[in-house]
């Protein structure tokens, strides 16, 4: 629908003058307008609002958007962002190149992969304070993970506790500068003619990139629109992404693909939108009730999670305990509600 959108004059010195908005869909955190200027382009204006549920305040995910879109601007040939063409840090208010998205396609995962590791090889140590620190899981979801077994009848290996105190410390981003979004969901990302591009950086930070390319495997974490990615096009991807990095920094990729999956399931914040994270224990409430979140309850993504993290670690020297623990939870899950749907595998987007 038609609306005005909160172009400044300074900004309108700097893009042109509107002629038209029209507001778009976005989450509660922010309004988007897609804006026409007098001579016929368009930009996109984004203005960051106080709504969406706990966490950043609205300047501090002005200022993060900003400070990722700034960082994300030396990639070029192509690009994986959207240009920034001013800002209004008072109204929170930022101006973004308008991109034209070409539409989904069924084989979409390659080129997101490409794009993510050209997104997170961007930053390197000396940005060490440019974006906060990604924030792992803490002691308290590895409590409530046991809590859950416990709740549940599922004995726990005497090495577990001890497996997950490693795995916290082994997910420390201090030793990591990459480029992380924050929220690499399939719907921030557009298909443009030269390349993906990925939106919406309001939960940027730097860490390691494998707690991203982690989501192919884990189910999306952060998104409504968890999927089940196939062994094929799985194995396609995490090559893609490795070989990228390893062509633009000339190292491999540090960091272990199996401690990002369980660091993703032990977090309970991660079964919930975020209008609803850093509220209750999630995982405590999966025992009594389940709850949706898009299409997938939260019973059924945790089962995903626990069968990729009982698969990753059948063999792992430093989660091997962890992963009995998970193949007994999942399988436990299952007997107590027989009626739990596997993931959608999907290496489409019905959803897009």
């Amino acid at each position: 629908m038609p609306t005005r959108a909160p172009i400044s004059d300074e900004l309108r010195s700097a893009v042109g003058s509107p002629t038209e908005a029209t507001l778009l869909d976005s989450s509660p955190r922010s309004r988007v307008w897609r804006v026409e200027l007098r001579g016929g382009d368009r930009v996109i204006v984004k203005q960051i609002t106080d709504g969406g549920g706990t966490g950043f305040d609205g300047d501090a995910r002005y200022a993060r958007e900003v400070a990722a879109l700034r960082l994300a601007a030396r990639a070029t040939r192509p690009a994986v962002a959207p240009a920034l063409l001013g800002t209004d840090p008072a109204s929170r208010v930022m101006v973004l190149e308008h991109l034209d998205d070409l539409g989904a396609v069924d084989d979409w995962m390659p080129g997101y992969a490409e794009s993510l590791a050209r997104l997170h090889a961007l930053t390197g140590p000396a940005d060490t304070g440019a974006l906060p620190a990604w924030s792992g899981p803490t002691a308290a979801d590895a409590d409530s993970f046991l809590a859950l077994a416990k709740a549940l009848d599922v004995p726990v290996p005497p090495a577990v506790p001890n497996e997950l105190v490693g795995l916290i410390d082994r997910l420390d981003p201090a030793p990591h500068h990459a480029l992380l979004h924050g929220d690499p969901c399939p719907g921030n990302d557009l298909r443009t003619a030269t390349g993906v591009r990925f939106v919406d950086f309001e939960q940027a930070s730097l860490g390691n990139g494998l707690v991203e390319l982690a989501y192919f495997r884990i189910g999306f974490p952060t998104c409504w629109c968890a999927v089940s990615v196939t062994a094929a096009p799985l194995a396609e991807v995490e090559d893609v992404y490795r070989a990228t990095w390893r062509s633009l920094t000339g190292t491999d990729v540090l960091g272990d693909l199996a401690d990002a999956c369980a660091g993703w399931l032990i977090r309970g914040d991660a079964l919930v939108e975020r209008a609803h994270r850093e509220s209750v224990d999630h995982l405590a409430r999966v025992s009594a009730e389940d709850f949706e979140w898009g299409y997938v309850s939260a019973r059924e993504r945790l089962v995903h999670r626990l069968d990729v993290v009982a698969d990753l670690t059948r063999d792992h020297d430093r989660l091997h305990a962890l992963g009995h623990l998970s193949a007994a939870l999942a399988a436990r899950l299952l007997e107590r509600w027989p009626t739990l749907r596997p993931l959608p595998a999907q290496n489409t987007r019905p959803w897009y």
